[in-house]
This record gives C-alpha cells, sequence and structure tokens, in this order.
C-alpha cells in the first residue's frame, strides 16, 4: 500500500488502543517497512516461544514476553526509503544540547566506579551500566518513526505499543539472533566511538578486549546447541548512525535434537554486550545497583517464527518446477537498544556502556552523552 495510507492505518490503531507494531528490517529492499496491527486489546505472551509474531521481551525476564500474534492481526506493509546522507546531516545540525546535569554525572560516575572495583574484585570480568535521561519532544510518536526510519537505513527500526507497556520506539544496531530452517546467525557487539567522516579507525586495548570478551562468551554459550563448528568473522568497525562500533559475524546450524529456538534464545540474552561476564553475577549487579528499572530497554524483540515462501529456482529449464515451492519460518530477533520510552510528551531514554578493569568514569559518561545524541536527533521537527 502507499506510505500515507500505512501511517493512516498505524494512526488509526492508535486511536484504537489496540496493541501494535511497525517496524524496518536493517537494509530492507527499498525501504519495506511493515506492521501487525492486533484486532483486539487482548495481551498475549509467550514462554515457549513457539508462537508466530512479534515478540517485545524484558531484560530481567525474557521467559514472559509480549506477543502480537500473526494470527490475531492484519499485516500491512509499504516501501518508505531513508533518507541520503545529506539530508540526514542536515537534520543532526538541529541536535538538542548536549545532557550536562551535574547529579546524573555524579551518579553515573560513581556507578561505574563502584562496577570497576568489584571488577577488581574479581567478582566479574564485565558489566554494563546504564542510566536513563528525559527528555521533551517536540513530535508525537509517529513523527518519531518517520524521523528513524529516514535516518537509520542499517539499524532495525520499530514503533510498539501495548496497553500493558506503553509506547516505546527505538533503532537498534544489533541482532540477537536470526534463524532460518536450522541455520543461526549472532553477532558480537562492543566498543564505541563518534564517527568522525571514515570508519578507518584505530581502537584501543580497551574496546578491543571489551569486544573478544563479548566474542568469547557467546562461542562458550552456543557450543553445547549446534551441530559442527561455529564460523565467526574477524572483528570489523560498523557504523551505527553518529557512532562506531567493533562488530564480529557468528554463524551455524542448530542442532535440534539437542536444543530448540527458546534454548538458543535463553543462551545469548542477556549478551555480554547489554549484562556482563559471567551472565549472572553481572546482571545481580545490575538489578541492584542501577537504581531504576529497565523495563525493555536491553530486553529483545523482532520476528518470531514468521513464514515465509520460498520459490524454486526459476531458471527456464525448470519452468516445471516454478509453481512449486516451500512455506519455512524464520525468526529475526534484535537487542533492545539505542530506544526509548513516550510517557506525557516526554522521552525517556536508557543509555549504557560496557565497563572492564581498564573503563575511566568519566570517560563512560561521555560515551552514553555521545550515545544519547543517536535517539535525541529523531525528537526535533
Amino acid at each position: 500500500m502507499s506510505s500515507e495510507d500505512f501511517f493512516t492505518k498505524i494512526e488509526t490503531q492508535v486511536q484504537s488502543g489496540n496493541p501494535f507494531v511497525a517496524y524496518r528490517n536493517p537494509k530492507a529492499k527499498n525501504g519495506l517497512t511493515k506492521a501487525l496491527l492486533q484486532d483486539s486489546a487482548e495481551t498475549f505472551k509467550t514462554s515457549g516461544f513457539n508462537e508466530s509474531g512479534f515478540i517485545f521481551a524484558p531484560f530481567e525476564n525474557s521467559e514472559s514476553a509480549f506477543l502480537i500474534p500473526s494470527e490475531n492481526s492484519e499485516s500491512i506493509s509499504t516501501e518508505y526509503p531513508a533518507e541520503n546522507s545529506s539530508e540526514v546531516k542536515k537534520r543532526n545540525q538541529e541536535f538538542p544540547p548536549a545532557y550536562t546535569n551535574t547529579d546524573s554525572k555524579i551518579q553515573h560516575e560513581k556507578l561505574v566506579q563502584k562496577g570497576i572495583e568489584a571488577i577488581e574484585k574479581g567478582e566479574f570480568k564485565k558489566v554494563v551500566l546504564s542510566r536513563k535521561e528525559s527528555v521533551q519532544t517536540q513530535l508525537e510518536a509517529l513523527g518519531i518513526f518517520k524521523n528513524l526510519l529516514k535516518k537509520y537505513e542499517s539499524a532495525f527500526v520499530y514503533f510498539w505499543f501495548h496497553p500493558q507497556t506503553g509506547t516505546w520506539l527505538g533503532a537498534t544496531p544489533e541482532t540477537l539472533l536470526s534463524v532460518e530452517r536450522n541455520k543461526f546467525k549472532t553477532m558480537s557487539l562492543a566498543g564505541t566511538q563518534s564517527f568522525k567522516g571514515t570508519i578507518e579507525v584505530n581502537w584501543d586495548k580497551k574496546e578491543i578486549d571489551e569486544q573478544q570478551i563479548v566474542t568469547d562468551a557467546i562461542l562458550e554459550n552456543l557450543e553445547d546447541k549446534i551441530s559442527g563448528n561455529i564460523h565467526k568473522s574477524e572483528p570489523y568497525t560498523l557504523k551505527a548512525g553518529n557512532l562506531l562500533h567493533l562488530q564480529t559475524d557468528i554463524t551455524g546450524m542448530l542442532d535440534l535434537e539437542k536444543s530448540s529456538l527458546k534454548s538458543l534464545i535463553l543462551a545469548l540474552h542477556p549478551t555480554p554486550a547489554v549484562c556482563g561476564l559471567p551472565k549472572e553475577k553481572a546482571k545481580k549487579f545490575i538489578l541492584e545497583n542501577e537504581d531504576y528499572d529497565r523495563e525493555f530497554y536491553s530486553g529483545f524483540l523482532g520476528e518470531l517464527n514468521m513464514k515465509k515462501e520460498v520459490k524454486r529456482n526459476s531458471n527456464r529449464r525448470n519452468q516445471e518446477n516454478r509453481a512449486y515451492g516451500s512455506i519455512i519460518k524464520q525468526t529475526f530477533l534484535f537487542v533492545n537498544l539505542r530506544c526509548m520510552k513516550l510517557e506525557a510528551g516526554k522521552a525517556r531514554l536508557f543509555i549504557g556502556g560496557g565497563i572492564t578493569k581498564d573503563s575511566n568514569p568519566a570517560d563512560e559518561w561521555l560515551e552514553t552523552v555521545n550515545k544519547s545524541h543517536t535517539i535525541k536527533s529523531v525528537l526535533v521537527k
């Protein structure tokens, strides 16, 4: 359908108060943007991850995830490509000012220092610590979603609403997991620096070590759930908005006799990139010390067991096969980063960073300020 009709349907769904999600996968062909519009206000949840639909899971308890089921929803789509880089650059100059709240700065630096001291005592190797920040927004949710779509071609962009969770939007660069048949792909993403016109940059030891910790942990967690070897790329620089990260791609085959989609998800979430290592000790430190509820920030979301038609070879010599195909299930899940929750005209932003023994509290504060620009730039007209 036309983009105008698509967004009109979304606006109608907003007015109805029924759950929905609108989203675009990274680098979607022709900017293909999709939505699931639930036909009632009923609450659906999943703990087995066997259903088909769109899943929205919190940081703390992923086995109580919200679901918009395919069978209870209208599916619509449109093409809405991102803008070119010069248009985006112009909008980036309209950032709200940098966040300089002295009390928040002191509080976050104290939290980081406490994390460093726990690492030095041997409690864990890494912990990811975050803060929240409220910003006045000039736009309604739909306008923010359009800005996200225009700006972030390579991210997973979404607009989620449910009466039980409120309104969330984001543009995350991090894949938790993609599965097609029994082939899976995930990634190790860590390290951050500002983009300054090139991705040919040097990374310091702290960032390289942090990213290696994430990679090693993922490989270890997947070891007993795969068939054959796990393949990983060399670390490379990824551009996400106005930031750069270090990324390693990890692929393999799921051993369906040993494990399930659920066991694979729970092995990965929360990743060392949003929690720490060892997972349970880092998570305990976060819950006891961050002094706020992350809710769905650093949880995961995306398409769960969505059906896809696969057609056979369309070569002219195989004309007789063209009428045949198969239906397969696909799962595309993303870590809920670079996100916000809208409440009463304000956007609550969630920003964090990985802490290791080499971290510096002042530098970690500055990293959260730089990351906040990624989201703030879409809050203005």
